[in-house]
């Protein structure tokens, strides 16, 4: 993807008219001509136009509901922060093997949320009641915010707005180069901005409808020098023909970008893939010309929250992926911090 999201199709909740974000979306997609309906509920939106599942998978990912948030209870969002920070949900990659496939199956439409000033009133309560323990939010786990955050500016915001408290954190991952509009925002070093980036094989193959590497590079250059703290999360890690080589030249184009500055406070998340039965059954219909390998046998099982296990590299070959992503940090990124290996 080259150019910033357009949603094809909005529809507006009744409520979301009465904030000032919610006027200034209506009034900006009737400029560009986008059809726009109402809905007294995203739960009601339904019908969308295609003549097979496949037709409908893909207007609703580029459909864009705008509403209220109601639940201003924040979810979990271990290991990454304290909690999510609920801006939007949904996304418009096509990723192969993304989750939300399966938390959001029956409704892949992109929603964002107008109310964001109470959203932003909520993250302070959680911030006084830990007191003074640091509160980190994730803003990116039920969507890629990035994507859409040219048009609605609520990541901004919330930047802007975290950048001003003393022991709040800002967290959010992308896998979209769309980032001018926030290099000026004022964050104060709260706001960690993260890159979602892999070997060229697997965005190639499995990540249509995002940004190429290239862009997503030149990107995390441009924010490591506007004074975001840095991080990447290298995932799915996925073993395919070369994949050593694949992520190695990931990490020397890493190198040649990111200046001197950004490598002192750098972090690194390593995923490596994974998928459940569920996810399987979605992603074969929903890509059913898919390359990726999702053959139970080839895989060892690790039993998961609720009772849903996950099926991930048998122990030799996880090690290889280990040690193998752990030699090039050491080597390009010595001073970086690893959070995790999953």
């Amino acid at each position: 993807m080259n150019k910033p999201f357009v949603p094809q199709l909005v529809y507006f909740e009744p409520d979301a008219l009465h904030y000032p974000l919610g006027q200034e979306l209506k009034s900006k997609f009737e400029k560009m001509d986008i059809e726009i309906r109402y809905t007294t509920s995203h739960n009601q939106v339904r019908n969308l136009p295609g003549d097979n599942d496949a037709q409908k998978y893909r207007i609703a990912k580029s459909t864009l509901v705008v509403g209220i948030r109601k639940t201003l209870k924040f979810d979990t969002s271990k290991p990454s922060a304290e909690y999510a920070i609920p801006l939007a949900t949904g996304c418009m990659g096509h990723c192969h093997y993304c989750y939300l496939q399966t938390t959001m199956g029956s409704k892949p439409y992109i929603r964002t949320y107008v109310n964001v000033e109470e959203i932003l009133q909520a993250a302070d309560q959680y911030i006084e009641q830990r007191a003074p323990e640091i509160t980190r939010f994730e803003a990116a786990c039920t969507s890629d915010i990035v994507g859409i955050d040219h048009s609605t500016h609520s990541l901004k915001r919330t930047i802007e707005h975290i950048g001003q408290t003393k022991l709040g954190r800002l967290r959010f991952v992308t896998k979209f180069h769309f980032v001018d509009h926030l290099l000026d925002a004022r964050h104060n070093g709260k706001t960690r901005f993260r890159f979602s980036v892999n070997a060229e094989y697997v965005i190639k193959n499995f990540e249509p409808g995002t940004s190429p590497l290239d862009k997503r590079i030149e990107a995390a250059g441009k924010v490591a020098r506007a004074g975001y703290p840095l991080g990447f999360v290298v995932a799915p890690i996925y073993l395919h023909d070369g994949w050593e080589s694949g992520y190695r030249k990931l990490f020397e184009r890493l190198d040649a970008e990111l200046p001197q500055d950004a490598r002192k406070d750098l972090t690194f998340e390593l995923i490596q893939h994974r998928f459940t039965k569920p996810a399987k059954r979605v992603i074969e219909k929903n890509y059913p010309k898919t390359k990726l390998e999702l053959d139970e046998e080839k895989r060892r099982y690790k039993w998961g929250k609720y009772g849903i296990g996950k099926y991930i590299y048998p122990k030799d070959e996880e090690d290889q992926i280990k040690e193998r992503l752990y030699s090039y940090i050491e080597e390009f990124f010595p001073h970086a911090k690893l959070e995790y290996f999953t």
